[in-house]
């Protein structure tokens, strides 16, 4: 797969996307994934290669969206995807015609982008199905209290310079 050029993208490692993916487990199969702030759509191609039935892909830089059309191309897991060149907010604020099982939030280091993310989804939940998750990737450094009211933190992982924060619906418990 390639990298997208410079630093505007957050990279996951192969060590903590085989550990998220090995939380989410066979659930993934059959679901529909949200790749926001999506760089070189690693993530997203991972759920697809795992038996995602859908991902969609959001980033706003244009070197990201060419690096995630080629890597989706290079692994033929085109099928089934949405690439939306657009600010990940932007996409928050838009009508969806679909609910995502998993929103993967991961966007650029030590901007706080990730809590106005978060908080977003907190107030979009007709993006997120009933038992959903939103996954919040971000540098341990980040991390801050975050008002939500419909979604709660239910567990955490960090793997070295990576924290990995997973959230539910408050209506699930």
């Amino acid at each position: 797969m390639q990298d997208v050029p410079g630093d505007i993208t957050r990279p996951i490692t192969d060590r903590v996307k085989e550990a998220v993916f090995n939380i989410f487990s066979s659930d993934i199969l059959d679901c529909n994934f949200l790749d926001l702030f999506g760089g070189t759509g690693s993530v997203g191609i991972e759920a697809l290669s795992r038996g995602a039935r859908s991902v969609t892909f959001v980033d706003l830089n244009t070197a990201a969206i060419n690096i995630i059309k080629a890597n989706l191309k290079t692994t033929r897991l085109e099928t089934n995807t949405r690439v939306h060149q657009m600010d990940a907010f932007r996409f928050l604020e838009s009508p969806q015609n679909e609910k995502f099982e998993y929103i993967y939030i991961a966007p650029p280091q030590y901007k706080e982008m990730w809590i106005k993310a978060l908080q977003m989804v907190d107030q979009r939940l007709d993006l997120l199905t009933e038992d959903g998750w939103v996954i919040v990737q971000i540098h341990p450094v980040e991390l801050t209290e975050v008002n939500l009211s419909n979604l709660h933190e239910f567990d955490r992982r960090e793997y070295g310079s990576t924290l990995v924060l997973f959230y539910a619906r408050n209506d699930l418990t």
